[in-house]
């Protein structure tokens, strides 16, 4: 566990945080480094010190103080610093080609991020699920299905969901189940991490502004299944052109899915009727309708995925069913807010590029006012508005993207489109601009930088003005 080593973690997010703690566990030099010079330290002293208490519970306890175990620096980072450099913690959000990185790179330094780290404490079993879109519900049902099976204290779920792996793995143990959210930032950074079980839900165009090729973004997300095995098993989508190739070529054992077709091997949709079919033998498992509260066909795909990871643990189908059936669904993810005069609300503010938000609109059955608009991944947003097959009565946009969103929209003939400056502009031209028997729906297309520190902000902004709006006309 990197015994010995002096240590810079790059970035004082909860990922870096997280990194900071689980390395105090243990001998090592630790150095955590932000280069915003508007943090202070003492707002880092407080972070370490909530994340310590927290993390306290594992079969390794830390000793003593971290203030002796890390030392903090923000702003510039000292050049002598750099050369006894061996070993580079980034957090998701630091380039793996900044100047700062390279120069540790070419100096022998090792570069890892927090996923890597967490692993190489990791007793248990782990599950990984990555791709485009809808890893966040797949990954909390899949942590509800193993709860379920293994119990609470055996189950941990990290990752991109929001909760750190570092923060967690002192507490695993050789019966215990890790089900992470893994982005393609986090990818990036793994060496030996190694699933037991993968799923690539899906490839499309994202983050090209930080990948800057579409090759780049697509092997991150290869990544997952790097150093699987035939005794491991990666589930895949046969419906997206990128998983169903990777299939050809992945080290493990592959199970498909597909919402479009029948599979001779794998989990498919006959009508409304999810199939299982292995051997020659099919199961009728469910109908994705009256068994599950999720709606739309990604979901049906989520679920899928969902049930061929939890069996590729060994849990059993009954209990996979019980708790489908029960599962509601995740925070800003469609997400039912409430009814206002007349109109409805969904909170989608995860729908943070096109093609998520392409399952936002889907899901609408009502002219929708649509909120979209914000920080630029250099997306372009043909295929999404094409998807609003006549839906969307108003597009209201916000964020760096606006004028771009625009100008494609009108490209396509929407020319029902309003500018605001601000989010509480755009919520209040919302409700003047809906009629009872319409939705409004927050389905941004983009990501929430700039204006937002992430979706959640952005999405329970939205939910405490819906929330505070009052049920009869004024």
């Amino acid at each position: 566990m990197l015994e010995g080593q002096k240590c810079l973690i790059i970035g004082s997010g909860i990922s870096g945080i997280g990194a900071a703690v689980l390395l105090s566990h243990f001998d090592t030099e630790i150095i955590l480094y932000d280069s915003n010079d508007k943090i202070s330290i003492k707002d880092l002293e407080e972070k370490l010190a909530a994340a310590w208490d927290a993390c306290g519970s594992g079969e390794k306890k830390a000793d003593g103080n971290w203030r002796e175990k890390i030392r903090l620096v923000t702003g510039e980072l000292p050049p002598e610093t750099e050369t006894r450099i061996q070993t580079v913690v980034l957090s998701p959000g630091v380039p793996t080609d900044s100047p700062l990185v390279c120069r540790l790179r070419e100096k022998g330094a090792a570069i890892l991020g927090e996923i890597e780290l967490a692993y190489l404490a990791e007793k248990g079993q782990v599950a990984a699920v990555t791709g485009t879109n809808g890893k966040t519900t797949t990954t909390t049902l899949l942590g509800e299905i193993v709860k379920a099976h293994k119990g609470e204290e055996k189950t941990f779920v990290v990752g991109n969901i929001g909760n750190p792996y570092t923060m967690e793995v002192l507490k695993t143990s050789s019966d215990s189940v890790t089900v992470g959210e893994l982005s393609s930032f986090q990818l990036e950074t793994i060496h030996r991490f190694r699933p037991r079980v993968s799923a690539i839900l899906n490839i499309t165009p994202d983050h090209l502004n930080r990948h800057h090729t579409m090759g780049a973004y697509i092997e991150a997300k290869e990544a997952v299944a790097r150093n699987q095995t035939r005794e491991d098993l990666c589930v895949l989508n046969y419906e997206n052109e990128y998983t169903r190739d990777f299939g050809k070529r992945c080290p493990a054992r592959v199970v498909f899915f597909s919402s479009k077709r029948e599979l001779e091997e794998g989990y498919f949709l006959r009508g409304d009727r999810i199939i299982r079919r292995f051997d020659g033998a099919e199961t009728d498992l469910m109908d994705i309708h009256k068994d599950m509260n999720l709606v739309g066909i990604h979901n049906a795909e989520n679920v899928m995925a969902a049930i061929a990871m939890a069996e590729g643990l060994g849990i059993p189908m009954e209990t996979i069913l019980a708790v489908i059936r029960e599962f509601k669904a995740v925070e800003h993810r469609i997400e039912y807010v409430a009814e206002k005069r007349g109109v409805v609300y969904y909170n989608d503010s995860k729908g943070t590029n096109p093609d998520a938000a392409i399952q936002g609109i889907k899901a609408m059955d009502r002219p929708t006012v649509l909120i979209a608009g914000g920080y630029d991944k250099q997306n372009t947003y043909d295929e999404w508005i094409e998807s609003f097959d006549g839906k969307v009565k108003w597009l209201v946009l916000i964020g760096q993207t606006r004028e771009k969103i625009a100008e494609c929209a009108r490209a396509h003939g929407l020319t029902q489109i309003r500018f605001a400056d601000t989010f509480e502009e755009c919520l209040k031209l919302c409700t003047e601009l809906a009629e009872p028997g319409d939705a409004v729906l927050l389905s941004p297309a983009c990501a929430s930088w700039g204006m937002f520190p992430n979706y959640e902000t952005r999405g329970r902004m939205f939910k405490d003005y819906v929330n505070a709006l009052s049920d009869e006309e004024e």
